[in-house]
């Protein structure tokens, strides 16, 4: 899950931009810090907003060696290299470049193999995990079964605090049955095993690792330096378990919450890849002719949260007069500039084979939005919306609603938050507020995480029993008509009845400089499924 977008500053010399990146290794970079030392910019420049292709990418030759300066849109003291922590894409970029995972997603989002030779069910609850021979972590040892046992393991242990404890639950047993295989049995069938284990949190570490701040992992790079809220860096793992990879020889990420100082740094060449641009920085990037935007359409999207458990909020006629509010043509168009998709208040985008197309698409309605509220029996309801910058459309989202509202009787206010802080001090804390939430590759770890009474993220605290009972059942069931049938009954649950309100699938929109070759749009997340230091490389 991601916690995820201004204007530029002057520019100025390079050679200031140079000192002022050479500085990041010793501070926490904020907005005001960053300002100072990112104030290089590049002049707005016209020209037509179109996303390369980057097929053509894979047909050219890599180039070895060479050292590639990235920046995560996330950066906290938080900041993690334990996988069962983990929760925003700067976490999972850092932990892909030591770590390697069982299986990997590709663009497709479907489940390749990794450090697993093979995995293998006949029922779909009994799973044979056979192990990759030869590969070894950056300490020298030689990975084996146990490796495996602890790292899935351990996300079971309340006390390890995961981040998947609701996915480990699902594991029955976990057993070494030779030195290079696992077998891995389920509470009850779940197909989507595979790609489970290709998400971040699933990731291999060494047996009985208690100190994470070295990333010993058997993944493409070693770990140099991690400093919390500041930089990672990671030097070419010359032992990497695939031939020819990575093709670079070091990469240094950097913590940059600032939109416009990671766009500035992107332009003035301090900087190779960016994540999270907004859309506003299309046209800036792609006009600059030394850069260009990678947008990836998933299922990405920002959704107002209201909380079950408060007054006001926890009203089911108040609810719906809050989605026939949602202005979801002029959020498309006006906010994330066309790079999105239409939502209907229910996570599944509608390219989606599961997706319910029953489900009559709900439009801004002020008519209906008055009826429902004053069936709800409220009268000039007064709220704050709590909203941060950095979750792309919250600010704009709210404020629109701000307006709407006053039509037809309602008093909403914006609250504008600091970003920093936000996920721990904000995020599901208040009636009314604003979540992200980045793509996951099944339905199931979807409703699982953020809508089962017992998700760990139930960002509206909604509950219900039917639900529940469906997304228990729906792993288990091989018939894929029926298992449609159940991931619609599913999306109609949420439509009609949960508390998050989802206006738009947000396409995810990096920078990158035309330097950086193997660029490519991986629906499972931003920066290359976070993966790109592995695939990418430099040209002159």
């Amino acid at each position: 899950m991601s916690k995820f977008r201004k204007e530029s500053g002057p520019a100025t010399p390079k050679s200031a931009a140079n000192l002022a990146v050479n500085s990041l290794a010793d501070i926490n970079i904020s907005r005001r810090g960053v300002m100072k030392m990112f104030s290089a910019g590049a002049a707005l420049s016209t020209g037509i907003i179109s996303l390369p292709n980057s097929a053509w990418a894979a047909e050219a030759t890599p180039v070895k060696g060479g050292k590639l300066r990235a920046a995560a849109a996330n950066s906290s003291a938080a900041d993690t290299l334990d996988p069962a922590k983990a929760n925003n894409s700067g976490d999972y970029m850092r932990q892909y470049m030591f770590y390697s995972g069982l299986t990997e997603l590709d663009t497709k989002l479907i489940p390749q193999m990794g450090l697993a030779e093979s995995i293998t069910s006949s029922d779909g609850i009994v799973w044979s995990i056979k192990l990759r021979q030869g590969v070894t972590f950056h300490d020298g040892k030689s990975l084996t079964a146990q490796d495996v046992v602890f790292s899935l393991a351990r996300h079971q242990d309340p006390a390890t605090a995961s981040t998947a404890i609701a996915l480990a639950k699902q594991f029955a047993s976990i057993k070494a049955v030779g030195l290079m295989e696992v077998e891995l049995k389920l509470v009850q069938a779940n197909f989507d095993l595979p790609s489970i284990l290709g998400t971040p949190a699933f990731l291999i570490l060494q047996d009985g690792t208690k100190d994470f701040s070295k990333g010993i992992g058997t993944g493409p790079f070693v770990c140099k330096e991690f400093s919390p809220g500041t930089r990672t860096v990671g030097e070419r793992n010359k032992n990497f378990w695939k031939p020819g990879l990575p093709h670079l020889d070091e990469v240094e990420l950097l913590g940059v919450t600032d939109p416009a100082a990671r766009v500035n740094a992107l332009l003035s060449g301090e900087l190779h890849f960016v994540s999270t641009l907004s859309s506003r920085d299309v046209k800036r990037v792609n006009g600059s002719g030394s850069c260009s935007v990678l947008e990836s359409k998933s299922g990405m999207y920002s959704d107002l949260i209201l909380r079950q458990d408060a007054a006001i909020t926890s009203n089911p006629d108040f609810v719906l007069a809050m989605k026939y509010l949602q202005p979801r043509e002029m959020l498309l168009k006006n906010v994330v500039q066309g790079y999105g998709t239409i939502a209907n208040d229910h996570p599944v985008p509608p390219w989606h084979p599961f997706f319910n197309k029953e489900l009559p698409q709900r439009p801004m309605d002020l008519d209906k939005a008055k009826f429902y509220l004053k069936k709800s029996g409220l009268v000039k309801p007064s709220l704050e919306i709590v909203a941060t910058d950095n979750i792309e459309g919250a600010i704009e989202g709210a404020q629109f609603l701000q307006q709407l509202g006053s039509q037809v009787g309602m008093n909403l206010k914006v609250r504008r938050v600091p970003y920093d802080g936000y996920w721990s001090q904000h995020w599901m804390k208040h009636p009314m507020g604003y979540g992200s939430v980045n793509p996951r590759p099944t339905l199931d770890m979807l409703f699982s995480q953020f809508y089962k009474s017992d998700a760990p993220w139930n960002e509206s605290g909604w509950k219900n029993e039917q639900f529940d009972q469906l997304v228990t059942a729906a792993r288990g069931e091989r018939d894929q008509a029926k298992r449609k049938q159940m991931y619609g009954d599913m999306q109609e649950l949420v439509y009609n009845h949960c508390g998050t309100i989802i206006p738009l699938f947000i396409s995810a929109l990096d920078g990158y400089s035309n330097k950086v070759k193997g660029v490519e749009s991986y629906p499972s997340g931003m920066m290359m499924g976070y993966r790109f230091t592995e695939l990418v490389w430099l040209t002159a």
